[in-house]
């Protein structure tokens, strides 16, 4: 254990010099403006296709055969348009984490996104309609492009600002019009750049940027993410990252979090298109539901098994009254109680049910979703908070919810003899404790 602790101190420093850098941090900040409309949307999505044998059925007889369609337009509007709202909130983060008024820099950076992509759509007898902005690149498959376009947005404004290449106006101006012309160079450089990199892509390419980078980077990146040793990879890092102390779900969720909810967005086309979901042929096996439902449920490491093992079976005080105080924040998956009170944090012991009970769940979730036993996840999310079995059945219905009680009770088997030896250690400690305290009173007694 030495020896992976001494491994673990020398690699951190460059983990956390990465996870701190201005990119990382603007995208981290910059995607948490998307999640008021992926929870919105996902309710009005969730109305459109409760889990309920015959509730569609039951809809349509009362409110004809196009009772979805006043939902879809509640879906079109908050999931469609991510990655526009995601490019604002890149921008504006970096701008605002180097210390200047973000606003603008995120109008400029959807201006931007905008530019770069095409202005018409291909009607279904092949003709151009022009004066439009597609979705389709507005929402899941514009996710990468949205990052690049975010960042670069970001730093550009932010050169302009350092370099005082802005105008400024007399003193008595109102602030307002002011910040509108300390925003006009930045600005003309943003949309110069951006209108460059159009004609450069449209002439050698014959293609737009967004579509190259969704073609050649974001494509292969999400059939990474859908690998079984990709998500492995995550699961272990988020472990990972909490056991050294660092919140290894938003730095990890920030960075993976774009890729994975554009795989549920493209399962959530090819069911609004009518297509069957199919597990490794059409659909995505690893969406953001995988890693908040399946990885991250009770808290990082899966450790509700753990509280519940220290409720049941705890004969030490410490672990039973731990296990009182981490239950409630527990059920709706907020373990830094344990994380920190265990410890966990620096616990070579604990290390490798931390580590393991993550890994097991993947493999039993990715399995049976590979294997049609529970269904491809669409692009129906909940809130982070939401306890295990509700939200199961929520994402994936009373399937998913079974799903999340067998990862549950696996996890207790993982970490109930590394809870008790533990336990063991912590009473014999509380034993030489009480019988140190008996005799200090018998000492004081015979004074």
């Amino acid at each position: 254990m030495s020896t992976v602790n001494a491994t673990i101190s020398n690699i951190m420093p460059q983990v956390m010099r990465f996870v701190n850098s201005r990119p990382i941090k603007a995208i981290k900040d910059g995607f948490l403006f998307t999640m008021p409309l992926t929870i919105i949307g996902s309710v009005f999505l969730l109305l459109a296709f409760i889990p309920i044998p015959g509730y569609g059925d039951l809809m349509a007889s009362i409110f004809g055969d196009n009772w979805q369609s006043p939902l879809w337009q509640v879906v079109g509007a908050t999931f469609d348009i991510l990655a526009l709202i995601g490019v604002f909130g890149i921008a504006y983060s970096w701008v605002q984490n180097e210390g200047y008024q973000g606003v603008s820099a995120g109008i400029f950076a959807i201006v931007s996104l905008l530019i770069l992509n095409d202005n018409f759509i291909l009607a279904a007898d092949g003709s151009s309609i022009g004066g439009v902005i597609p979705k389709a690149y507005m929402g899941g498959k514009g996710m990468i492009v949205a990052i690049f376009v975010g960042i670069f947005v970001g730093w550009l404004y932010s050169w302009c600002m350092k370099k005082n290449l802005t105008i400024k106006m007399p003193e008595g101006v109102p602030q307002g019009v002011a910040n509108a012309f300390i925003a006009l160079i930045p600005g003309a450089l943003i949309i110069f750049s951006s209108f460059l990199i159009w004609i450069f892509f449209e002439t050698s390419f014959d293609k737009t940027i967004v579509t190259v980078i969704y073609d050649f980077l974001q494509t292969p990146l999400q059939g990474l993410s859908d690998s079984l040793g990709g998500v492995i990879i995550v699961a272990l890092l988020i472990s990972l990252l909490w056991w050294c102390g660092v919140h290894g779900s938003a730095i990890v969720g920030g960075i993976i979090g774009p890729i994975v909810t554009a795989n549920a967005l493209q399962n959530q086309e090819l069911l609004l298109k009518g297509e069957q979901l199919i597990a490794g042929e059409n659909a995505k096996i690893v969406t953001n539901q995988f890693i908040d439902q399946y990885i991250t449920f009770g808290g990082a490491g899966l450790t509700l098994g753990l509280v519940v093992c220290m409720l049941m079976f705890a004969k030490s005080v410490q672990f039973k009254d731990l296990g009182r105080v981490a239950i409630m924040p527990g059920i709706f998956n907020i373990n830094e109680p344990v994380i920190f009170a265990f410890p966990i944090v620096f616990n070579p012991f604990m290390l490798i049910p931390f580590l393991a009970a993550p890994v097991i769940s993947v493999l039993m979730v990715y399995f049976t979703l590979a294997n049609g036993i529970v269904e491809p996840f669409t692009a129906i999310s909940v809130p982070w908070t939401t306890p295990m079995i509700i939200s199961g059945f929520i994402v994936g219905g009373w399937k998913a919810a079974m799903l999340q009680v067998a990862v549950f009770l696996m996890t207790v088997c993982v970490y109930y003899p590394f809870m008790k030896a533990q336990d063991k250690m912590a009473q014999k400690n509380e034993e030489k404790q009480t019988d140190a305290n008996e005799d200090d009173d018998a000492l004081a007694l015979q004074l």
